[in-house]
């Protein structure tokens, strides 16, 4: 009973995801950071350049890459979606 419970718990984490085909579809060029983490929340991890940033929601296998420039998204990608 305890596995199924936490089984259970898992199951019901992951269906609560953010970084699905559906959000993803959501993204578009131009579209403003807080806009952005409306849909998705915040990122998992941010890398600041020079001129951009690089934002990651999700983990290696799943995720939603996206690149800001001033705020705003220039490129995005999906993986394992």
């Amino acid at each position: 009973m305890k596995k199924f419970c936490v089984m259970l718990a898992l199951l019901s984490l992951t269906a609560c995801s953010k970084v699905n085909i559906e959000n993803y579809e959501k993204i578009s060029v131009g579209m403003e950071r807080a806009e952005l983490e409306q849909v998705l929340g915040s990122a998992d991890s941010c890398e600041e350049k020079t001129l951009h940033t690089n934002c990651v929601w999700g983990n290696e296998t799943k995720n939603i890459t996206v690149t800001l420039v001033s705020d705003r998204v220039t490129l995005y990608s999906k993986k394992g979606l």
